[in-house]
């Protein structure tokens, strides 16, 4: 299961669906994909109902290891983006899925 879709075919694929032209495809969705980072990076979380969520997860510190030196160290506590699906979309994709 090694199937992709990159940037390109989705703006491609919102064209033919929409008949919009590609470069206003294109523009919408670095648009979209700007504003939703520019949100994270203000710690704010963007909800799409019916799609999902862009969340800030908070990773607590904890300690790792330099295999290379052969050392203990710290990694210290952070945040990191996350998507979490909404319930419908997840209970599609799983029976969807799946089924393939």
């Amino acid at each position: 299961m090694d199937k992709k879709m990159t940037k390109a075919d989705l703006v491609s694929r919102i064209s033919e669906k929409t008949g919009i032209e590609r470069p206003d495809v294109q523009a919408t969705v670095e648009a979209f994909m700007e504003s939703v980072r520019d949100s994270l990076e203000q710690g704010n979380n963007v909800y799409l109902r019916g799609f999902g969520s862009f969340v800030i997860k908070r990773r607590a510190k904890k300690t790792g290891r330099d295999i290379l030196k052969n050392k203990t160290i710290e990694i210290p506590a952070h945040n990191i983006p996350s998507f979490k699906p909404a319930k419908s979309f997840m209970e599609n994709v799983k029976a969807k899925v799946s089924a393939n």
